[in-house]
């Protein structure tokens, strides 16, 4: 049996920060409006010239370091995002140009904030076939460009940022304390479309346009899904949720956060929260949390780390691995 290995973790975010006092100067709120209903306190806005394709490739280049790999140990890039540079080239193939890959497969992956774990997902399956030996699996958002800065609701929500690992494919077994990726869920529901959205696209606007979100109905199916999928992969693996040693989550809100870990059993101390410093940033969300829990040493090899997340469309899954 093939695994797919975590070999390293990187992560970037543009220097610029944005507190909730900076917001209060440009919109009608307050750090205590923002803290009551989200947990955050500040964000990361990308510079003018900043390019989703350059988040990605910083962090990329920090996964690589963390690995001890140079660009040609890498076969396949694949980039989770909601905000490309362009329509195309894949924002994929242009961080692959940046970070001097030639060789293998270059692509993006759109599932909005469940990205990440779509991604990791598709790259386990694309080792495990065959195709690659080794994946570069990114998260990068530049959210603050899909933003309307004069809704409330929703600007002060988001930030930019990006969050990278370096997979490889091993033999091992299948049993649930060998290295790797373990399980993974993935879902989608099209007809609730409308509950988290962007106004804009090529084929229907012809713009962009901006993030629209009906808050309270997406908090109510965040706890649901995400809980449904996390019990979903514990039940596959016949693990229960106390055997998990990090609990890490889409950074969306943390009132969301801290619901689905106490609806699921997990303890606060075994939970990885930076939604206060990152805000939300969509696909960039749970690899950034990882980032941070290696960094500062909680994240160790060996330990169980379940990653959950749900975004617009709406998608949502979760992936246990043992780092």
């Amino acid at each position: 049996m093939v695994r797919s290995v975590v070999l390293g973790c990187g992560a970037y975010l543009p220097a610029r920060v944005m507190t909730n006092h900076d917001l209060a100067r440009i919109v009608d709120t307050s750090d205590e409006w923002i803290l009551e209903r989200s947990g955050i306190s500040e964000r990361h806005i990308a510079a003018d010239g900043e390019l989703t394709s350059d988040l990605a490739a910083a962090a990329g280049r920090d996964a690589l370091a963390a690995a001890g790999l140079g660009p040609e140990a890498i076969d396949l890039v694949l980039v989770a995002t909601a905000t490309p540079d362009r329509t195309f080239p894949a924002t994929a193939a242009r961080v692959q140009a940046k970070l001097g890959i030639t060789g293998g497969a270059a692509f993006d992956l759109q599932a909005v904030c469940t990205g990440f774990v779509y991604t990791v997902a598709t790259a386990d399956g694309l080792l495990r076939s065959g195709v690659a030996r080794r994946a570069l699996v990114i998260g990068a958002e530049t959210f603050s460009r899909i933003l309307d800065w004069t809704d409330r609701t929703t600007c002060v929500l988001f930030g930019d940022g990006a969050g990278a690992i370096v997979l490889e494919a091993r033999p091992g077994e299948p049993a649930v304390g060998e290295r790797g990726v373990i399980a993974s869920y993935l879902r989608a529901d099209g007809r609730l479309e409308d509950l988290l959205y962007v106004d804009g696209g090529p084929s229907s606007t012809g713009q962009v346009g901006h993030l629209r979100m009906a808050g309270r109905e997406v908090f109510r199916h965040a706890v649901t899904n995400i809980s449904e999928a996390v019990e979903t992969v514990l039940r596959q693996t016949g693990l229960p949720a106390d055997a998990i040693d990090w609990f890490v989550p889409h950074q969306a809100n943390k009132r969301i956060i801290d619901a689905t870990a106490k609806r699921l059993g997990i303890a606060p101390e075994k939970v990885i929260t930076t939604v206060q410093v990152h805000g939300n940033t969509s696909a960039a969300s749970v690899p950034l949390a990882l980032a941070v829990g290696v960094a500062d040493g909680r994240i160790r090899p060996g330990h169980l780390v379940l990653l959950e997340a749900m975004g617009g469309g709406f998608t949502w899954g979760a992936t246990l691995l043992r780092w």
